[in-house]
């Protein structure tokens, strides 16, 4: 299935703006953001540069539904392909979230999905974007129109570079089309419930990713706005109908071991939860976020972790991806405390969203990333400098210094 043409109309105009701004001394240079939607415009160290358009980078190129692969331009809307597959029985397994309150008519783009990196619910079971991107065409900091990857999951010679573009947030060049990996939307799905306390919801959640069950996502929770702020934990199940029935069995056998009883939520209204929380729209990140000196924090820690040893004034966390990644909400005064905490355990702690109103007394400066070691920031250095070397793309976004 082919619906648009190989050439985009903007992409001479794009390639050329690049490759002047290259050769300009370093005095008059321009520094470029890239900018699709702007829905992951609140991430990062900074926003710099002279926008770089990528909605006219827009069309389905080639679309083979038997071959599970896909190749769209990269200012395609994110809603567009997603409705494409799903005519087809198909899907974006890793469920990239959006951020806006209506999916169905987000602005956000496809070359934002695969910049950002993120994934949503089902990250821990089926992987993360970059592991569903087969190739990609971008544009460098020297003004070059380059292709890796393919469209085949067997195609890499060398450097992986189609993965790696996945989550530079726009800081290496600017992706022109992707090709992506989708699967077949499973044949059965169950939404269960249940209550237990966090160290116990881990524990669960470490025993049952042991084995053979159909665990497609997970979430642990304190409601706060129910009476008595149970702690809940919410399990989605994916995969054939006997896996699913049997997973229900043997998850209840557990439950009630630790005196828990196993309930099953309604399809429609969980599968709508689901996706507000890969869109943050949950009473966790609503509420708390009405706190204007709170920060949301991303705690990526092994799914293995304990409960973390955090600060008194930090909220109960959000828990996702089977114990791996914790949500919450503290000031900015505690970043030392929960990188500590987290580096504990072998994680890091992101600040994700900066606070409404942050005190005077707080401190401004505090990196939105764990600082690199010295190793790793040299790794980081050459790869800009090999494909950005002029500092075109994104200057400052993910480094404070570069």
């Amino acid at each position: 299935m082919r619906s648009s043409p190989s050439a985009y109309p903007d992409l001479a105009a794009l390639l050329d703006t690049v490759r002047a701004a290259a050769s300009t001394g370093s005095a008059l240079r321009k520094s470029f953001r890239i900018h699709g939607s702007g829905s992951h415009d609140f991430y990062g160290e900074a926003l710099e540069g002279e926008l770089l358009e990528t909605r006219g980078l827009s069309g389905i190129v080639q679309y083979e539904p038997s071959e599970l692969v896909i190749t769209v331009g990269a200012g395609t809307l994110l809603c567009d392909l997603e409705k494409t597959l799903a005519a087809q029985g198909q899907c974006l397994a890793f469920e990239p979230p959006v951020f806006a309150a209506d999916r169905t008519h987000s602005q956000a783009t496809v070359g934002g999905m695969v910049a950002s990196g993120l994934s949503g619910p089902a990250r821990a079971s089926v992987g993360a974007v970059r592991d569903f991107v087969l190739g990609l065409k971008f544009i460098n900091g020297r003004g070059e129109h380059l292709t890796f990857g393919g469209q085949v999951m067997k195609n890499v010679a060398g450097y992986d570079v189609s993965r790696l573009l996945a989550g530079s947030w726009g800081t290496l060049g600017l992706i022109t089309e992707v090709s992506l990996k989708v699967l077949p939307v499973a044949p059965a799905e169950a939404h269960l419930m249940c209550r237990l306390p966090q160290a116990q919801a881990l524990a669960l959640l470490h025993r049952w990713g042991g084995q053979p069950l159909p665990l497609n996502a997970s979430c642990w929770v304190q409601d706060n706005s129910m009476p008595g702020q149970p702690e809940m934990l919410f399990v989605r199940l994916r995969g054939a109908h006997a896996a699913v029935e049997a997973a229900k069995v043997r998850m209840s056998q557990d439950l009630a071991a630790l005196n828990s009883e196993l309930l099953v939520q309604a399809s429609e209204s969980a599968t709508q939860d689901w996706i507000a929380c890969a869109d943050q729209r949950l009473p966790f990140f609503t509420q708390a976020a009405a706190s204007p000196d709170a920060a949301l924090w991303r705690l990526s820690v092994p799914q293995t972790a304990p409960v973390l040893n955090l600060p008194a004034s930090t909220s109960a966390p959000f828990i996702e991806w089977h114990g791996a990644q914790r949500w919450v909400w503290a000031p900015l005064s505690e970043a030392e405390a929960l990188r500590k905490a987290a580096a504990a355990v072998g994680g890091q702690a992101t600040l994700f969203r900066r606070p409404q109103q942050a005190s005077a007394a707080l401190p401004v400066s505090v990196p939105v990333f764990t600082p690199l070691d010295a190793v790793h920031q040299r790794i980081q250095h050459a790869l800009k400098q090999e494909f950005d070397p002029a500092g075109l793309f994104g200057p400052r976004r993910l480094n404070a210094h570069f």
